[in-house]
């Protein structure tokens, strides 16, 4: 464990030594060809070169790079780098301001934060790149040990092998039972009597640097020994909850007064300030979108006219915030037809034509959904609105399905950026999509919404096959 942290702490270090390469490399380059700073005078150019890197150096003591650990995601590297370059920029305006009093420079600070943010997304994705290399050819690993038979231990497993970033080794478990539809996964160490037998001669015993206990919270005393043993062998513990035991519902937990009490979904958009955030951005954001949206309007209007006579707005009931109807808008893709509000299209429907056709693959005829933004029916992101056939059908058969409505609707979102986007034909896929919605609304934060938004671009500059 020791030496594994050793190496954490090296890898962390070789993050920040990258950084401050990439800084100066940059100060470099502009102090030599940036026609602003051809105009300074030596001294003042060395100013900027010192207060940037000591403005990166309270950065990185405040932000430090995350990259390096685990259970970490690469939307969280983003946040961080976000942050880092934030706050170098400010740091390095404050220095510059104390030591040269008539310092003006913002803009170029402006650009110079743009730059490194640039540049340390494109070192981080390549960094995690290498230490997903270096972790799964055993360098960096941390070993796990499972105490138990149930099938919990599996998921967890899973988990931790899949992901080749975190690094894991998993040992093997302990238990009484074999474990069920193992198919030879984990290897038996021993029996839990074994491993209890032999607290006092932790030699005997494969417990490497974490260890996870799923065990009867009946056999408390059991466990109460077991993570004693991990605190004398400096073994980090986890108690994971037996599937019997499980409620299948997120509970998230709140204090009333000293008493421990939990909830069943976390709302961070209950928060007025997040909720402020939100709708600040969304404003912005409508009015961007749609002023392109006011330019395209007339040549869509004559090509719609010309392949399909009718509206050139499609108005459809959805469900919406609490479970309220609202008229969502689109550009018409489709023939006018009696089925359009029961029939989800599909990839090769008759009733859409060409021009249509292309928009719904371009979102195009997503746009005019930026009005619903801007009166505050719908926000940039957010689950998707369904029709209100599929908002009854699927409230029947998806006992989760309505916690949707907790949050607005959105433009873009979770689901559809992972693969749960357009026609659900099984079951499986909407039970699918409802879950990415729910953990979208306990999980938000502004971040989250840039990181969507980010794979929503992606999305549309390399097609997705389920777009149709």
């Amino acid at each position: 464990m020791k030496n594994n942290t050793q190496t954490n702490r090296l890898i962390m270090y070789m993050i920040v030594g990258v950084d401050f390469i990439i800084l100066n490399v940059l100060l470099f380059l502009l102090v030599q060809y940036h026609p602003w700073l051809e105009q300074w005078i030596p001294i003042k150019s060395r100013l900027l070169v010192f207060v940037s890197n000591v403005a990166l150096l309270l950065g990185e003591m405040i932000t430090p790079p995350i990259i390096h650990k685990r259970a970490i995601s690469f939307g969280n590297v983003v946040q961080r780098v976000f942050q880092l370059t934030l706050m170098q920029g400010f740091f390095a305006v404050f220095l510059m301001k104390i030591l040269h009093f008539n310092f003006v420079g913002g803009n170029l600070q402006v650009q110079i934060c743009a730059l490194m943010l640039l540049f340390i997304l494109l070192s981080r994705a390549l960094e995690r790149m290498v230490i997903e290399k270096y972790r799964s050819v055993g360098g960096n690993s941390r070993r796990a040990t499972f105490i138990g038979a149930d099938t919990e231990l599996l998921n967890v497993y899973h988990k931790l092998k899949d992901d080749l970033t975190m690094g894991y080794r998993i040992d093997g478990y302990y238990a009484d039972e074999d474990m069920p539809h193992n198919e030879g996964s984990l290897t038996k160490l021993g029996t839990l009597q074994y491993f209890l037998d032999n607290l006092k001669n932790p030699e005997k015993l494969d417990v490497g640097d974490e260890l996870f206990v799923c065990l009867s919270r009946r056999d408390k005393n059991t466990i109460k020994r077991i993570s004693h043993f991990c605190d004398q062998q400096v073994v980090r513990f986890y108690y994971v909850p037996v599937s019997l035991e499980t409620l299948g519902m997120n509970l998230n937990r709140e204090l009333i007064d000293d008493i421990e009490v939990f909830t069943t979904y976390d709302n961070p958009l209950e928060n007025p300030w997040n909720k402020f955030v939100k709708r600040a951005f969304d404003i912005v954001m409508s009015i961007i979108f749609l002023i392109p949206t006011a330019l395209i309007f007339p040549f869509i209007f004559i090509i719609m006219k010309i392949q399909s006579p009718g509206p050139i707005l499609f108005k459809q009931k959805r469900t919406g915030l609490d479970g309220k109807d609202f008229y969502c808008y689109k550009f018409r893709s489709m023939h006018v037809n009696d089925d359009a509000d029961t029939v989800q299209a599909t990839k090769d429907d008759p009733r859409k034509y060409p021009f249509g056709n292309f928009m719904r693959k371009a979102n195009i005829d997503e746009l005019p959904q930026f009005l619903n933004v801007l009166k505050g029916d719908m926000s940039i992101v957010g689950p998707r609105p369904h029709m209100l056939a599929h908002t009854e059908q699927y409230s029947e058969l998806i006992d989760k399905y309505m916690v949707r409505h907790f949050v607005k609707p959105g433009v873009t979102g979770f689901a559809q950026v992972t693969g749960y986007r357009g026609e659900t034909k099984e079951l499986w896929q909407m039970e699918g999509r409802v879950k990415r919605d729910i953990w979208y609304m306990e999980h938000w934060s502004f971040w989250l919404d840039l990181r969507i938004i980010v794979m929503t671009i992606k999305s549309i500059v390399i097609h997705d096959k389920n777009a149709y």
